[in-house]
């Protein structure tokens, strides 16, 4: 091969190299830019501790008022630890919460907790109180997916765990119970420290 041709290939080959790697690093920087990766891990974890805890204590009649109380009683601490570690995340990550993102995230996850808020008036009235726990694990689940589509791989994931709960629970109501302490707490714990290994906290 002739010096200069040689010579213009060597310039040619550096510069493919840079641009693949101008286009790997803008590739990677919008899939950033377009996941919510404040979802926190810690914080998962205090929250499946708290339901641990709540499952050793609790009442035992599923579906009954003093059962009910209880349990919306763990759901409002349980928001209030995890929104309490999702915020300082965001903040020692320097993400926003309620713009871009995080506000597709929440605008994601909220509608079929909304949902679930009105089913549980409904089957408790119905006098359905045992379909409950199916029906909170199904519909957090489905929040999680929901949101998770637009956060890393492995929300979705924990997403599609609580589902598969919450239809086994459903069609086997005694299993309600295990089924609440399989997913509140042992998923939230396992999930979580995955997810704080992997995705900084």
């Amino acid at each position: 091969m002739p010096r200069s041709a040689r010579a213009s290939a060597e310039e040619i080959s550096p510069l493919h190299d840079r641009a693949a790697e101008n286009l790997r690093f803008i590739r990677e920087t919008m899939e950033r830019a377009g996941a919510f990766t404040a979802v926190p891990g810690r914080g998962m974890v205090a929250v499946g501790l708290t339901a641990m805890a709540a499952m050793l204590v609790g009442p035992q009649g599923v579906g009954e008022g003093w059962w009910l109380g209880f349990w919306l009683a763990e759901a409002i601490l349980a928001v209030g630890l995890g929104g309490v570690a999702l915020v300082l995340k965001a903040r020692r990550l320097n993400l926003p919460l309620l713009t871009g993102p995080g506000r597709r995230f929440f605008l994601a996850f909220s509608p079929p907790l909304a949902v679930g808020a009105v089913l549980t008036g409904v089957a408790f009235r119905h006098g359905l109180g045992g379909l409950l726990p199916g029906l909170w694990l199904m519909l957090y689940g489905t929040a999680v997916v929901c949101g998770g589509a637009l956060s890393v791989r492995i929300v979705p994931i924990m997403g599609a765990s609580f589902m598969l709960l919450g239809g086994l629970a459903l069609y086997a109501p005694a299993f309600g119970l295990a089924a609440m302490a399989l997913g509140f707490a042992g998923l939230h714990i396992v999930y979580g420290v995955l997810i704080a290994r992997w995705h900084g906290g």
